[in-house]
């Protein structure tokens, strides 16, 4: 049996630039790898594959996005081999966090290694790519800056260490229903991405909190009002700046260390969202 991390990722600004031909949003992000996890092991099979999630938060099906991506790695390299996959869910489902991007980069990272397929990084991010936009920043990881559908990246400086928590409201948001509801007319704020990367540049948390902007935001917020409510409660509570990650629900508040993220945690006026404190991770 082979164990693995599988990333979660979040957002430090999110912009769209237009509608593409092919129908997909042309979007520029700088995105980021946080340490918050779900646990993938691995048990090669002769044929099948198998996927178990226990507490049957996500389908077990052929619909979960690891399932999908040890299908397509099976069928890019024209093999038989088959593997049962447990999944572990820590990465809050539905959350703009990337949990099933994060759970098929190392899905095909890991069954890349197993079945001696020996497919370059840059080859499992075009397979990636074919699932989802976010799985090839999943599979590079760390700090880029990310535009098309957002599998065109551009490695970043490391972010500076930063301290976040995490606020999930009791519900799930479906990407592609705000991404549908995208009106650049709500949005009364763009992100300024070149003066986020500066800050990054700089070690400048500071800046990179002031400058922190998502115009997905404004969409998910009309759907949901309370995450306007948990974005105030955050910043009363001490966070340096806050905004929602991806296509939501969930709000990030910067902290510049992880003791303050938990004392920011610890202050925030909890109205039954789930509470996640951890930190930005870069490779090694």
């Amino acid at each position: 049996m082979f164990k693995a991390f599988a990333r979660a990722k979040i957002n430090l600004s999110l912009d769209i630039l237009g509608k593409r031909p092919d129908g997909f949003h042309q979007v520029e992000m700088v995105m980021q790898s946080v340490r918050l996890y779900d646990l993938l092991e691995f048990t090669p099979l002769p044929e099948d594959i198998s996927l178990i999630v226990p507490g049957g938060e996500v389908s077990a099906g052929p619909d979960n996005l690891a399932y999908r991506a040890a299908d397509l790695l099976r069928s890019h390299a024209g093999i038989k081999c088959g593997v049962q996959i447990k999944l572990t869910k820590s990465i809050p489902v539905e959350a703009g966090l990337g949990g099933g991007s994060a759970d098929a980069a190392v899905t095909l990272i890991m069954l890349n290694e197993i079945w001696g397929t020996h497919i370059p990084l840059s080859g499992l991010m075009l397979l990636g790519e074919k699932l989802g936009s976010d799985i090839p920043f999943c599979l590079l990881g760390g700090t880029a800056l990310a535009r098309g559908r957002g599998e065109l990246l551009e490695v970043l400086h490391p972010c500076p260490h930063l301290g976040l928590v995490l606020v999930k409201p009791p519900f799930g948001v479906s990407t592609a229903t705000v991404y549908r509801a995208y009106n650049p007319e709500l949005v009364l704020k763009k992100p300024v991405i070149s003066a986020v990367i500066e800050a990054i540049n700089k070690n400048n948390v500071t800046g990179i909190a002031a400058n922190v902007c998502n115009v997905l935001e404004p969409v998910t917020t009309k759907m949901y009002p309370v995450i306007a409510d948990i974005k105030e409660r955050l910043l009363e509570a001490g966070a340096l700046g806050a905004l929602m990650s991806g296509s939501g629900p969930t709000v990030i508040g910067i902290a510049p260390s992880l003791e303050e993220a938990y004392k920011i945690a610890g202050r925030y006026h909890n109205c039954g969202e789930k509470v996640l404190v951890t930190e930005t991770l870069n490779p090694a």
